[in-house]
């Protein structure tokens, strides 16, 4: 993998995290109780929220269903966010 697409994926990563986050925030759960309800361990959840993670479709199928949200508008959210983000120099 060349390194902008590299990068482009761990920035999509980073994106994907905050959108999780912010709707878990939106719901007021913890991290714990997100785990919880996707039947993930909570610094699972930890690593996905800080981009840390290249989760798979079922583990975001899983993390939207627990924040009664459709994985396509985590993901829509996260590249949005991208695609208006400064980019890097």
């Amino acid at each position: 993998m060349r390194s902008d697409q590299k990068l482009h994926s761990e920035s999509f990563l980073l994106f994907l995290g905050d959108s999780i986050r912010a709707r878990r925030i939106n719901l007021y759960l913890s991290q714990e109780a997100l785990g919880d309800r996707a039947h993930l361990h909570r610094t699972y959840v930890t690593e996905v929220e800080n981009g840390l993670r290249n989760i798979s479709m079922i583990t975001l199928l899983k993390i939207a269903k627990a924040l009664e949200s459709r994985a396509s508008a985590l993901m829509t959210s996260a590249e949005h966010a991208m695609n208006v983000a400064p980019q890097a120099q």
